[in-house]
């Protein structure tokens, strides 16, 4: 059996986190998982009603912008990981409001950093195992790529909106404080994720939902920015390997080795939703709406993970084409589900069922 492990994971009940939190306390029975979230629009414990009986796992409710909090958390519960995926990450709403990317972003992170290095300075070694620090960051904070290249370790900082600004920051923190006061910390870079239980602000699940509802599908600019998609599923499992065999400060990118350009992603989900609902081949792509570019809009993204493969002998899983259906499929058979993170049911619901602890 592994060793007995107290696991904080900050920002568990978002769409990532919460895939994150659902295989280490599946995967882990003997360690305990707390799963530490603010529960934004973006994130709700509607994620994880499959694990929240579970014995060994906690939901601490505050906010990574308040220290004592943490300071508390801490002091009671020992934890002896920190996995930190707590973050704003819609670029749209960080090029309306950066301020709110810059506090939880960046002093967010900072707050973790100061709390976890001040806990960890008298307890070297809680629960008998090495303390461990990991960031989860994006892709984003390397900028845009041109047709050719894809993004390294050593690819130099260059983000283009506040959102990608604000996770550049965040980064430098987490490697100053591992030169600075040795905390001992790790760093992934990722590729856009999709999955189940993505809140339908992100292109996928929106176009999904937007289909089924036979709403337009709005598509920036000509549709011509490439992405690298990552299944989140994918994800996780490289979370758990860095976590668990990556090197203290080290960075490790994470790809899908799935390049699509935004249109093409779109025509495929079109033919995957018409499949799905009985239509005939090509009514779904007719909602197809061209609208206004963003700012600052990135071309191309793309991820190379060798490094990651190589040394710790993690390889995706999925073909994007495959991850893709079963995305689809979850979704029209979670109606439920979707119906209740953007209502806002199941803020009710925890308001009688759960208590933080």
């Amino acid at each position: 059996m592994e060793t007995a492990r107290k696991i904080l994971i900050t920002g568990g009940a978002g769409f990532i986190g919460s895939h994150v939190v659902r295989l280490f306390v599946n995967s882990y029975p003997n360690y305990t998982i707390f799963n530490l979230d603010t529960l934004t629009y973006a994130g709700n414990l509607e994620n994880l009603r499959d694990v929240e009986s579970k014995p060994n796992y906690q939901f601490l409710k505050a906010d990574i912008t308040d220290a004592a909090a943490l300071e508390d958390f801490f002091a009671k519960y020992g934890f002896d990981g920190v996995i930190h995926l707590a973050a704003e990450s819609h670029v749209d709403r960080s090029i309306h409001g950066p301020t709110q990317f810059a506090q939880t972003n960046v002093i967010g992170t900072v707050n973790l950093l100061n709390v976890a290095k001040n806990y960890w300075a008298h307890n070297p070694a809680v629960n008998g195992v090495k303390n461990r620090f990991y960031h989860v960051s994006t892709d984003e904070v390397y900028g845009s790529l041109g047709d050719e290249g894809l993004f390294t370790e050593e690819t130099p900082y260059d983000p283009r909106s506040p959102y990608s600004a604000s996770k550049a920051s965040s980064d430098h923190f987490v490697r100053a404080f591992y030169h600075t006061y040795k905390l001992p910390v790790v760093i992934s870079n990722c590729s856009n994720n999709y999955g189940s239980y993505h809140f339908p602000e992100k292109l996928i699940p929106l176009a999904i939902h937007n289909i089924k509802n036979n709403f337009p599908i709005p598509v920036y600019g000509k549709g011509e920015n490439v992405r690298d998609w990552l299944f989140v599923e994918d994800h996780a499992r490289a979370i758990d390997v860095i976590f668990h065999k990556g090197v203290n400060g080290e960075t490790y990118n994470i790809g899908g080795h799935n390049e699509w350009k935004n249109i093409d992603l779109i025509y495929l989900l079109c033919k995957i939703m018409d499949t799905k609902l009985g239509r005939p081949e090509g009514t779904s792509a007719k909602l197809i709406a061209f609208v206004k570019d963003r700012a600052g809009h990135d071309l191309r993204y793309a991820i190379n993970s060798s490094k990651l493969q190589r040394e710790l002998g993690w390889v995706p899983s999925l073909q994007f084409e495959e991850g893709l259906e079963k995305t689809v499929e979850w979704y029209l058979s979670n109606q439920d589900w979707l119906h209740h993170v953007t209502s806002g049911d199941y803020l009710k619901y925890y308001e009688t069922q759960y208590h933080q602890r």
